[in-house]
């Protein structure tokens, strides 16, 4: 998960062209931009929330051409602080327990 504290020159309307990466970028299960009915208490922007395959498919989703550019495009530009979490999920039996790999402030 990302989750970004954005600049005023943000326009939320720019987030949408995130949602079509899925598909484009191989091991991108899914992506979701939440910027939309935050709540006052919040102190963040927007959360990108994305399922990859695998860590693997992390680190190559993380230098693809098609995620670089958009984030440079739309993201990058506009965003203030970014914090990062990005964790995995595994399944023994039916506990289920998260790998953190990234900590927040840095960079994407």
């Amino acid at each position: 998960r990302i989750i970004r504290k954005l600049n005023p020159a943000f326009d939320p309307h720019q987030s949408l062209k995130l949602h079509s990466k899925a598909g484009v970028v191989p091991g991108l299960v899914e992506i979701k931009v939440n910027c939309e009915n935050i709540l006052a208490s919040s102190n963040a922007d927007v959360m990108l929330d994305s399922t990859l395959e695998s860590v693997e498919a992390l680190q190559e989703y993380a230098v693809h051409p098609a995620h670089v550019a958009a984030a440079n495009t739309f993201v990058r530009p506009f965003t203030d602080v970014r914090l990062c979490l990005d964790y995995e999920v595994k399944q023994y039996g039916s506990q289920i327990t998260s790998d953190v790999f990234f900590s927040a402030g840095q960079t994407a």
